[in-house]
């Protein structure tokens, strides 16, 4: 009875520590956890994302910012003091935005399922925000094996920091345009892939949405040489949002968000630097076709190439707007190739 107790007591000791050390997001419709909350500096730094238990570290967080502005589905929702965040659970208003419905086109099975939609990616060194993109995609998945066959980028935009430096041995001078990413769908239409030893695996369950959490990590323990450079503590943090209580298919199919993180440095520098890369696909259109090919653009990091102005669309996931309300004129669009 004794060490039973004992082993109580230090489960909830175990617990009230590690709840002091992270702050929880959560719903004020709901009252449950926010994943993908995103705390932005009064400098631009995104200091923190929440993950699916609506959890960031505390210690990402200083009193000397002051002022914290909170962004949640691609929307400023809150303006917040450190006293206002420093709190084990910090309730957000997050119904700025309903999700998005799905049209369903030319509903006869066929050969292929091309689910079109909008994204985002973008990259920050150190937490500051080095490259940007945003544009109209579509990718193709077979229909009976429900695996990824293209992905067909139709128009998009560029942006990069004025200020980047390019030294080859300085890695925080870097433009990382060069290296943004689209978000890959690889396992969308197969979940159940994902779930293997190495990965770690978190659902879940809200009023509106299901969501699956995949975490992978490498080279954590020892860093990796190569050229010249260091390489340490890889992770990858999927999210996959399927519609609620469904089967969780390519119809029911919501959104795609990937995170990537890395610490880099060249040998001569003395500290790794953070690097993170975000990449986001939020799905409009979902039609059966006995068509693989789509239209499509080449995805030519030195140019955008665009000719609609499909970012001002009331629903697409503009987070320019919310980088360029830091950056200002710093942040600079690279040229339309039409």
């Amino acid at each position: 009875m004794k060490r039973t107790y004992l082993l109580y007591l230090v489960f909830c000791l175990i617990s009230i520590f590690s709840n002091a050390q992270t702050i929880t997001f959560v719903s004020e419709k709901t009252n449950k956890p926010l994943p993908k909350v995103s705390v932005f500096g009064k400098d631009g730094n995104i200091l923190a994302f929440s993950d699916i238990d609506g959890k960031i570290e505390k210690k990402a967080l200083s009193p000397s910012q002051e002022k914290f502005q909170i962004v949640y589905n691609n929307f400023p929702v809150a303006n917040l003091s450190y006293s206002d965040i420093d709190k084990e659970v910090v309730t957000i208003n997050d119904q700025f935005k309903e999700i998005e419905t799905v049209v369903i086109k030319n509903t006869k099975p066929a050969k292929y399922i091309h689910i079109k939609g909008n994204f985002n990616a973008y990259v920050t060194m150190n937490n500051r925000l080095n490259s940007y993109t945003d544009g109209v995609i579509t990718y193709v998945f077979d229909n009976k094996t429900k695996k990824l066959k293209s992905t067909n980028i139709e128009q998009y935009r560029i942006f990069y920091l004025a200020d980047a430096q390019n030294e080859k041995k300085k890695v925080s001078s870097w433009d990382t345009s060069s290296s943004l990413k689209l978000p890959t769908l690889k396992y969308v239409g197969n979940p159940e892939e994902y779930k293997t030893k190495r990965n770690i695996i978190k659902e879940l369950k809200g009023d509106q949405k299901d969501q699956i959490e995949v975490t992978d990590a490498v080279l954590q323990q020892k860093e990796l040489s190569l050229f010249g450079f260091r390489l340490f503590d890889i992770k990858t943090i999927l999210n996959m949002s399927f519609e609620k209580n469904s089967e969780k298919s390519l119809k029911n199919f919501l959104e795609y968000n990937e995170v990537m993180y890395v610490k880099l440095k060249h040998k001569s520098e003395p500290e790794y630097n953070q690097i993170i890369s975000y990449n986001n696909f939020y799905p409009t259109e979902l039609s059966f076709s006995n068509d693989k090919e789509t239209e499509k653009v080449k995805f030519d990091r030195d140019y955008s190439n665009y000719q609609t102005q499909f970012w001002k669309d009331p629903s697409f996931p503009n987070m320019q707007t919310i980088f360029s309300s830091f950056f200002k004129d710093d942040l600079k669009e690279k040229q339309n190739k039409k």
